[in-house]
């Protein structure tokens, strides 16, 4: 490859060697033979083209490896349009400096600087409307594609909310679309988490990779992804990174990862919160049937828990341990840690409460 490389820099540089000195009308005696300077431009030029271009091609692969490697994160869609933008300001440009060209003496200058300025202005233009523009797009290739899969904003799951495994039932039930993408450091947490020697770590890591399992093979939901480059060196960062790469959102259980990514403009979907706004509605007055398991704090009272797992204190309700009472809400208070309800058995709805 070195050799083919001398040779071409060695035409090329013998080429442009003899055009600049043909440009000489000289000629130069040497040994009693007349040459013209043209020859010795080709002579110089071909040596410089061969010293010279091995040097040349390595710049020019590393600055091509640079230009490469800003643009791996960007996605093809705004490369796309940043082309168009780019194609938009140049043709303006070149109408614009047509007759710009035929001022005398500055002519050129300025049609060089509307076309250097016009596609800066189409270029930053289109980027700053790329959602606005791709969105008809968007909704064009989902018809044609009559709803394929991939379809939405890129969802980046993290590992808590793999190992929680309510995310299958969400996706099942139609309520979160797009592809879904687990980076490599996330799958591998997974694995060390499963491989741990504290049982309960391991069985948490496995049932993980079983969440994983079903939403790769029963609703062909996930991508594997490889983490960004500058993503950091924990998991939550590379997450992070990930999503602002591909402009994505995070889904998560994690309280700590969700205000970190709120923070840095990352939109998140908290399960927990999901499940928080799913609660049926209880109001004062409505009938629940509640399985008294324990005393409450008060005398008399007894705790029972509903199936998403609501406390409901019953007043009285101490009598009817193990087993399944009729209660009659009389309050629901919200509290930081969740919701609580209380009321008190049914048949005693119609006595006095001697404990509000």
């Amino acid at each position: 490859m070195r050799w083919v490389i001398r040779l071409a820099g060695l035409i090329l540089g013998a080429v442009l060697g003899g055009q600049v000195a043909g440009g000489i009308p000289l000629v130069v005696e040497i040994a009693r033979v007349r040459l013209p300077v043209s020859v010795g431009g080709i002579l110089v030029g071909g040596v410089l083209g061969a010293l010279v271009s091995v040097w040349v091609w390595r710049w020019f692969e590393r600055t091509m490896a640079w230009v490469l490697s800003r643009l791996a994160h960007v996605s093809l869609r705004d490369v796309a349009l940043g082309v168009v933008g780019l194609s938009a300001g140049l043709v303006l440009a070149f109408l614009i400096g047509f007759p710009l060209s035929r001022i005398p003496g500055v002519g050129n200058y300025l049609a060089l600087g509307a076309a250097i300025a016009l596609g800066y202005l189409g270029y930053h233009l289109v980027m700053q409307r790329r959602d606005e523009l791709a969105a008809p797009l968007a909704r064009l290739d989902r018809s044609g594609r009559g709803g394929a899969k991939g379809r939405g904003t890129p969802k980046v799951l993290d590992t808590s909310v793999i190992i929680d495994g309510r995310v299958v039932d969400v996706v099942k039930a139609g309520f979160l679309e797009g592809p879904l993408l687990v980076s490599r450091s996330v799958l591998a947490e997974l694995q060390r988490i499963a491989d741990s020697s504290d049982t309960l770590r391991r069985n948490r890591g496995r049932r993980g990779l079983d969440v994983l399992h079903r939403l790769q093979q029963e609703l062909q939901a996930v991508q594997i992804v490889d983490d960004p480059k500058d993503g950091g060196g924990d998991v939550d960062s590379a997450l992070v990174a990930l999503a602002k790469s591909i402009r994505g959102w995070i889904v998560t259980n994690d309280f700590n990862l969700n205000k970190v990514a709120e923070l840095q403009g990352i939109r998140v979907l908290n399960v927990n919160e999901l499940s928080q706004a799913l609660r049926p509605v209880v109001l004062p007055g409505e009938e629940l049937t509640v399985q008294v398991i324990k005393d409450g704090k008060e005398a008399g009272q007894g705790v029972g828990y509903l199936d998403d797992g609501t406390m409901v204190v019953v007043e009285g309700g101490k009598k009817h341990i193990g087993e399944a009472s009729e209660v009659v809400v009389t309050s629901v208070l919200q509290t930081v840690a969740g919701r609580m309800i209380f009321g008190r058995p049914k048949e005693a709805q119609g006595a006095p409460s001697d404990r509000r």
